[in-house]
């Protein structure tokens, strides 16, 4: 039996792919789009131009056996400019509520709708968190009422942070459809283009991934058809059903969009710190202080090696989650979580350890680490908060529950 962790020549050709990208296309336009605070339509259409950004290339990513392909592609691109990074693969927590809870039939209509083509491209929204409850998902207060006669849903509520909120062509929401079972008793819909109802009147201006655009949803009798049920009504009424019974399941449908997103999120949080790392790399080679370069100076290059191992060992446990993940292995110590929990640690450090190395420099807008330590706090707050991950880790290998 061989091991090596050696990537692949089709996982080294899938990076200098995206890293070509990131550095011709999505770098020189980063300052621009970060100052506009606007979705940057032209470079989304550049990156469907090449099948970047499409569900066909998507899907060959989630069909790697290995796992690694999304790693790999997400974190070239955020390597570009998080903010950019963001506005490409927002879509796809909207494409994974889909993919994980949707029939196939669903899937086929709904997933080419969040993309568009190169010609007319479209964005997707996941819309799960709320004003009183964000990484609590068992408070979500949106409503989904069903019209039996009709095979009809009616939505109403608000939703909170929903990245690309309102300009997307597809919506996936989520709701609850009976407040007894707390989160079991929760489902997803699809939202399809033009329905009356959904409306998003506040974008939300943010620190960081300011090309990425974040805004507050509200739904007010959004009636979609049965059709538009993630699954399908008898596959929820059998969920309900075990649910009432206490039969155990695996979480909730928002949790399940998560856990397949976390190691993935991990690696966003990896490209911006290394853009970062090697910035402040070649700055600490060519800024000279009493003549010599700064690296010279132990404090400088033991801070810039401390930055490389932490990225590495960041994306150690990311692939190791992705792989674990893919393959079907439990997560039985937390390890999707610990991979997000370090990635995000480690890039918010890293980017803030990279202004302190070009000092005064460093907080201007004339370098972009002041805009990568933007942009990585984040990770340690969506998609479960630091000690949101914390919580389940613990929880995981104490075999207690843990509040």
């Amino acid at each position: 039996m061989t091991f090596s962790m050696e990537l692949s020549e089709e996982h080294t050709d899938l990076r200098d792919w995206a890293h070509g990208f990131a550095a011709d296309v999505i770098r020189p336009a980063a300052a621009e789009w970060d100052e506009r605070e606007e979705t940057p339509w032209p470079v989304l259409q550049e990156a469907a131009k090449i099948e970047l950004y499409n569900f066909e290339t998507l899907a060959s990513f989630w069909g790697d056996e290995t796992g690694l392909s999304l790693p790999i592609v997400n974190e070239e691109l955020f390597w570009g400019d998080g903010g950019i990074g963001m506005a490409i693969f927002g879509t796809t927590l909207a494409v994974a509520g889909i993919f994980s809870s949707g029939t196939p039939e669903q899937m086929v209509e709904f997933i080419p709708q969040c993309y568009g083509d190169a010609g007319d491209v479209k964005v997707a929204a996941f819309c799960s968190s709320e004003p009183e409850s964000g990484s609590d998902v068992s408070a979500m207060r949106t409503r989904a009422t069903y019209d039996e006669a009709k095979d009809e849903w009616t939505l109403n509520g608000a939703k909170a942070w929903a990245t690309n909120g309102g300009i997307a062509n597809i919506h996936v929401v989520q709701a609850v459809v009976d407040s007894s079972l707390g989160s079991r008793g929760q489902a997803a819909f699809v939202v399809p283009p033009n329905t009356p109802g959904l409306e998003s009147t506040r974008k939300i201006k943010k620190m960081g991934l300011r090309a990425s655009h974040t805004a507050d949803v509200f739904l007010d009798d959004v009636k979609v058809p049965g059709s538009c049920l993630l699954g399908g009504k008898e596959k929820l009424d059998e969920r309900l059903a075990r649910a009432r019974e206490g039969v155990k399941s695996k979480g909730s449908a928002a949790m399940q969009t998560f856990e397949l997103s976390r190691p993935t999120v991990g690696s966003q949080a990896i490209g911006i710190a290394r853009a970062a790392y090697e910035y402040a790399l070649d700055y600490a080679k060519d800024r000279q202080t009493f003549g010599r370069p700064i690296i010279d100076n132990q404090s400088i290059a033991f801070t810039l090696a401390d930055m490389k191992t932490e990225i590495d060992a960041a994306r150690m446990l990311v692939w190791r989650a992705a792989w674990m993940g893919r393959n079907g292995v439990a997560f039985e110590a937390g390890e999707g979580s610990m991979s997000k929990l370090k990635a995000g640690r480690v890039a918010v450090w890293a980017t803030e350890r990279a202004i302190q190395i070009l000092g005064g420099a460093g907080y201007s807008r004339e370098h972009p680490v002041e805009r990568m330590h933007r942009d990585s706090k984040i990770y340690d707050i969506f998609e479960g908060t630091e000690q949101i991950q914390q919580l389940v880790i613990a929880r995981a290998i104490s075999g207690r529950h843990i509040a």
